[in-house]
């Protein structure tokens, strides 16, 4: 059923989790978690007794190029069936209650699953039904529980956005992107030779204009401008745009004590 366009979504080598789909009611849903898993980096996808059946259509409507985790998906009778191979097992549960069980956030959920699947273990990650999720009885079944910190007043979510979650938590806890970074394009960040031929250009036309006069001030007015470029990450291309701006505002006018230079 797979559609033109589809991802070519191939699982790397050993092991990575495998979402459980206990129960789910909208193929719709089926397929924006599919999405979610691939966004992620989740390939396994088994389904427990889906209400309408399986296959159904709209999954792969709502996958959004996600084709072939819905492709490879595995239909199951029992939640038991289903997690017959696996070795660990973690329930999302919004409201654990009355149960002794460890309980994870999805960052440390994540965690354990890398150390989990690292080590060769086959792991499965348990999603409920849309409207009430797991019941006691499914996660009896879990070593432990995850419950993802969200705002108290409303933490309601739906399946894909449950998925997406784990998705991104298990994503995130192997990826080397760093935190912040400066997007320059076709420019880059200017070097120091570059930034002080700026300010000799800047701090000329301000003392030839009278800016700097106060021989006082003059030291702290260009501590307070140098600040003002070095502390941000300017880029070559800015420091030309700004030659260009100091050389217009100078040009075309008379200067103290100079005229300007023709040519």
């Amino acid at each position: 059923m797979r559609e033109e366009g589809a991802a070519p979504l191939v699982p790397p080598p050993g092991e990575t989790p495998i979402v459980v789909l206990v129960r789910p009611q909208l193929a719709d849903n089926i397929g924006a978690a599919a999405r979610a898993m691939a966004n992620g980096g989740l390939f396994h996808l088994r389904l427990v007794a889906p209400r309408d059946g399986w296959p159904q259509p709209r999954a792969w409507a709502a996958a959004s190029g996600a084709d072939r985790i819905l492709d490879a998906a595995t239909l199951h009778a029992s939640l038991d069936e289903a997690i017959a191979d696996c070795q660990r097992v973690l329930g999302t549960c919004p409201r654990p209650r009355h149960v002794i069980t460890p309980v994870l956030t999805a960052r440390g959920a994540a965690a354990e699953l890398r150390d989990a699947t690292a080590r060769g273990l086959r792991c499965a990650l348990l999603f409920g039904p849309e409207r009430a999720g797991l019941e006691a009885e499914d996660l009896a079944r879990a070593d432990a529980l995850v419950r993802y910190p969200l705002n108290p007043a409303f933490s309601s979510l739906n399946l894909a956005q449950a998925v997406m979650v784990m998705a991104y938590e298990w994503w995130t806890s192997a990826d080397a992107t760093p935190p912040r970074v400066l997007q320059t394009h076709k420019t880059r960040v200017a070097t120091r030779e570059e930034l002080e031929n700026f300010m000799g250009h800047l701090l000329a036309e301000l003392d030839a204009c009278g800016f700097l006069r106060n021989e006082a001030k003059r030291p702290g007015m260009v501590r307070n401008l140098r600040h003002w470029f070095t502390r941000g990450e300017v880029t070559e291309q800015e420091l030309r745009t700004l030659h260009g701006v100091v050389a217009e505002l100078s040009r075309g006018r008379m200067r103290r004590g100079r005229p300007e230079k023709e040519g």
